[in-house]
């Protein structure tokens, strides 16, 4: 009798949940690959359509930062970044979308998020930003202000002022050298005459990539770049910019007062992109990071991070690679306030760093490999975050790797080819230090230079 009471109950509720199906058991548009369209004014348009996002990101990415500067004008690419700015983020706060702007060393970009429905408003502002900029010396020395607190903000910052010393010292009296908001005086000179000559160098049809990425229609935007952007043309010639050359050399800022030694350590890098790019951030992720705050400290894969944890040589420690046109730095930023162990410090990093080019070990590559896919593909987790990477790569290649190549790229790399690359950019290399705080127990330059070729293992 139990037993058919509840044979009638399960029937009857299989019928019931029946009604309540998921109607939206289907699956999800995901992103498309990135389609490329050049126009004939020489606009590039690329985009990643996933309307699925709901939020859509619209920018412009122009091949143009404090590298296209001289030393004249330095400062010229972010000032005029200030100036196009004004006035454009009172249009989005009425279409509910944010607008942002960045000026680096190569390239700048405005970009905006909104929802999907507002793509047309984000492309018509950002070309009028583009296009139709005013500048007069009312804007430049309300704008100049402006840039004198952004300046001031970034000398506060101690990492900012290590890394603006080690691309000065990296790169001497090169444009790549020079830092992003440029200095007070050369700020200070600037004059309208010396924008537009800047926006007209550099902000031309060929140097500049429309994107879109999230709830976009590609072809909908290629005929909206085709009627916003119909004023912009091409420069009738393109003046390749020599490669800069590295220049191995020291700064110490040495302050007693301060609680923590800043230092940074590189060498001459790949270009982005570039195979060897991708070695080099393998190479990196084999160094690794480290902090003493995380809960995990002193269990990291990486064998510097497991004998600072031991020692306590260091608060933090973090490797980097930044790559360009056709160089780049490779190396670590150090933080530590036991600054009478900063010698101890200096000399395992460089056994690591030698190891890289003699006994990096197959098990320790395919780890870091893991790690280099992850951060890379783990980081695009939203539209202006697609929008960035679409940018960049298609400005430095004209086109923008799949995930499937960017696997593929990474998987091929050998332990061999890594050791190759590591004899090639670290081994007896040229070295850039920059060290800022209570820095005199740090390593004199000569002995640091000297064991970049450590034969003792």
């Amino acid at each position: 009798m139990a037993s058919r009471l509840l044979a009638n109950t399960l029937q009857a509720n299989s019928g019931l949940t029946k009604q309540f199906v998921r109607p939206l058991a289907t699956a999800a548009k995901q992103a498309s690959a990135t389609r490329i369209t050049n126009l004939p004014n020489g606009l590039t348009v690329a985009t990643e359509e996933n309307p699925s996002a709901g939020a859509a990101t619209v920018g412009v990415w122009i091949d143009a930062g404090s590298r296209s500067e001289s030393a004249r004008t330095n400062g010229a690419a972010n000032l005029f970044e200030h100036i196009a700015l004004q006035g454009q983020t009172a249009k989005f706060e009425k279409i509910g979308g944010v607008l942002t702007a960045k000026t680096g060393r190569e390239t700048t970009s405005f970009s905006a998020k909104t929802l999907g429905n507002k793509v047309n408003e984000s492309v018509e502002v950002l070309a009028d930003l583009i296009q139709n900029t005013k500048i007069d010396a009312a804007s430049i020395d309300k704008q100049k202000q402006a840039v004198f607190k952004q300046q001031l903000a970034n000398e506060n910052d101690y990492e900012s002022v290590v890394f603006d010393h080690l691309y000065a010292t990296a790169f001497q009296g090169e444009s790549l050298g020079r830092p992003v908001y440029g200095i007070k005086e050369t700020v200070e000179q600037l004059t309208a005459d010396d924008l537009i000559t800047f926006q007209k160098e550099n902000y031309s049809a060929d140097r500049i990539v429309l994107v879109g990425s999230g709830d976009i229609d590609h072809e909908a935007l290629v005929r909206l770049a085709e009627k916003k952007f119909d004023g912009l043309s091409s420069t009738a010639t393109s003046i390749a910019q020599p490669k800069p050359t590295f220049t191995g050399s020291e700064i110490r800022i040495r302050d007693d007062t301060l609680p923590q030694a800043r230092i940074a350590f590189a060498v001459e890098g790949a270009p982005y992109l570039s195979k060897e790019y991708f070695n080099l951030l393998v190479m990196q992720a084999v160094i690794g990071a480290w902090d003493k705050n995380l809960g995990g400290a002193g269990n990291l894969s990486s064998r510097l991070s497991s004998i600072v944890n031991n020692n306590h040589l260091a608060d933090s420690f973090a490797s980097f690679t930044k790559g360009y046109k056709d160089t780049g730095l490779w190396g670590l930023y150090v933080v530590s306030q036991n600054r009478n162990q900063l010698d101890d410090f200096v000399h395992f990093l460089q056994k690591e760093w030698v190891r890289l080019s003699t006994t990096i070990t197959a098990s320790e590559i395919e780890r870091a490999k893991q790690q280099v896919k992850a951060s890379l593909l783990l980081s695009l987790d939203t539209t202006c975050a697609v929008a960035d990477d679409i940018g960049s790569q298609v400005l430095a290649t004209g086109k923008r790797l799949t995930e499937e190549e960017l696997k593929t790229t990474i998987n091929k790399i050998t332990a061999e080819e890594v050791r190759k690359t590591a004899y090639k950019y670290i081994w007896d290399q040229e070295l850039a230090v920059v060290g800022q705080g209570p820095v005199e127990c740090l390593t004199d330059y000569n002995r640091v230079r000297g064991n970049m070729a450590y034969n003792r293992f």
